[in-house]
């Protein structure tokens, strides 16, 4: 499924981290936005791990679930183009 995940990190050193962590797990949009191909389960594995970089009390991480049908309507203003997820051929 197509996730749309953002932050809020108040804090430079935990919002690094966390920059750095997303980045293995998806592609990165804007500066605290990053597109993800994930299955439920990654997703659940993903936020588990993401609970253990932030500060809940005063940090927000916020995941949008985007249908395929709601995907190929995201309009884009400027630079950026929408990422295609990668077909794989095992032969």
């Amino acid at each position: 499924m197509f996730i749309v995940v953002s932050y809020d990190i108040v804090d430079d050193r935990r919002r690094s981290r966390v920059a750095r962590f997303m980045e293995d797990h998806g592609d990165r949009v804007q500066k605290s936005v990053f597109e993800c191909s994930l299955e439920e389960p990654e997703l659940t594995r993903l936020k588990e791990k993401l609970l253990d970089r932030i500060d809940p009390e005063v940090d927000s991480v916020r995941f949008y679930r985007i249908c395929n049908r709601c995907r190929s309507s995201i309009e884009i203003l400027g630079a950026g183009p929408i990422k295609e997820e990668e077909s794989v051929v095992i032969v």
